[in-house]
């Protein structure tokens, strides 16, 4: 695993010598420059260790430490670095809590060593995979998914489009599954051709029809054990609805062409970006079904309403493209604050592929606004909110999102359909209703 360090330091010298050494030695590093920058840095990344200067620009290196130690956060070992003269707070911080401090001028090798040794005797850091964000509500999802776990209730899990709805649900599996023992199987409910998806559910006998030519065993079976996530259930046919309800109810399912029950002990996830209890009073989803599968509720805000997590999860993003062998990119100050004030219609689906794009066509590792959003005037930003209904600025996000998608799959629509996680009448009913050309 690779540590990550956290360097707080306003010298250019000194920062730039530290973070090329850290580098150098297998750290990944992330140098802040003063202790505002420091201090959003820090609630966003988890660093293995942090080396901070006591005297900075803006805020004492003291104070920030007092300021963290204030909310109550568990931090990382702290190293200071101080000048001889200030040892005395340097020792009142160790006292504080922090682990140890270093006098200019310092000796680049020892504290190499202190970091180092520091790093091999951690516990093992969280693991980022089982993290859904930052922000309060999605701490506050993740807290519950324990709980969920070991209740087996049926879960329905709400929210937009590319928010991160099947990231909930995967969460809740490896809860319930820590070792990872127990199959996860995840549908696209609207990406099936109706007359397939009694087949793809519940299985098939062999010559139940044209082309069976061998038994096949539905999604139902395959998550026997485990997880069976059924994703924008809103989107199931009203005759398959009632299928779907019979084989929750009987936790068995009857293959097409078969007459012999199948039983099956499974968790239920489904997901929607469909209020499904206004398509229940509309006759368009099952009353009985949808009490079925609204035992729990979790309800996942979209990345506009929880913007502590934009930052955080492009950090993860750029991190896993790294570790499988591309450029490790950063992002310029001009870059965050872009990502922070855009709206992302299209949620944390979105964020991943404006970074991704970002990285495959940019020439330099350090990503700029430019870099993720182009010079077009593509970006919808926060401020402009306040030019137009909130209605038509929501229409036009969706409209831009919705073009980007199309370009980048040639103006096929069954790829932009798959790209953007919806079905393809799903996509042509967006598109009629925005106004947009279908040729």
């Amino acid at each position: 695993m690779q540590h990550r360090i956290g360097l707080i330091e306003d010298d250019p010298i000194i920062g730039e010598a530290l973070s090329e050494r850290l580098e150098f030695e297998g750290f990944a590093c992330d140098w802040y420059r003063d202790g505002k920058s420091a201090r959003r840095g820090l609630g966003q990344r988890r660093y293995s260790v942090v080396v901070s200067d006591i005297n900075l620009p803006d805020i004492s290196g003291e104070q920030l430490f007092l300021d963290l130690l204030g909310k109550g956060k568990r931090l990382p070992p702290f190293i200071f670095i101080t000048g001889y003269g200030a040892i005395d707070q340097a020792v009142r911080l160790l006292k504080l809590g922090a682990h140890d401090y270093v006098t200019k001028p310092f000796n680049v090798g020892d504290l190499i060593s202190k970091i180092r040794s520091l790093c091999e005797h951690l516990q093992p850091a969280a693991n980022t995979e089982t993290q859904l964000g930052i922000s309060t509500s999605m701490r506050q999802i993740e807290g519950l998914l324990p709980r969920l776990a070991a209740s087996r209730s049926a879960v329905l899990i709400s929210g937009e489009s590319g928010a991160g709805k099947e990231q909930v649900a995967r969460a809740l599996h490896r809860a319930g599954d820590p070792d990872g023992k127990t199959p996860f199987i995840a549908v696209n409910s609207g990406a099936i051709p109706e007359n397939l998806i009694e087949s793809e559910l519940f299985g098939h006998e062999k010559g139940a029809f044209t082309g069976a030519d061998r038994e096949r065993r539905g999604v139902f079976e395959q998550a026997d054990g485990g997880t069976l996530f059924l994703d924008e259930i809103g989107e199931m046919p009203p005759s398959m609805q009632v299928k779907l309800l019979r084989a929750i109810q009987d936790r068995a399912v009857v293959r097409v062409g078969g007459a012999l029950p199948h039983k099956v002990n499974i968790r239920l996830v489904c997901a929607t970006h469909h209020d499904l209890k206004v398509m229940v009073e509309k006759g368009g989803f099952r009353e009985d079904l949808y009490y079925r599968i609204h035992v729990i509720h979790l309800h996942v805000p979209p990345l506009r309403e929880r913007q502590e997590d934009i930052l955080w999860l492009a950090s993860r993003f750029l991190d896993e493209r790294a570790s499988r062998g591309d450029v490790r990119r950063s992002l310029t100050a001009d870059a965050e604050r872009a990502l922070t004030r855009y709206l992302w219609p299209g949620n944390v689906r979105e964020l991943h592929h404006c970074l991704e794009r970002a990285s495959v066509m940019s020439l330099v590792p350090a990503l700029n606004a430019e870099n993720l959003f182009g010079s077009s005037g593509d970006c919808v930003l926060e401020s402009d909110v306040q030019r137009q209904p909130l209605s038509n600025h929501l229409q036009e996000c969706e409209r831009a999102y919705i073009r980007r998608a199309l370009t980048e799959c040639d103006g096929r629509i069954a790829d932009t359909a798959a790209l953007l996680g919806i079905s393809r009448k799903n996509l042509w009913e967006k598109m009629r209703k925005l106004e947009m050309a279908e040729g």
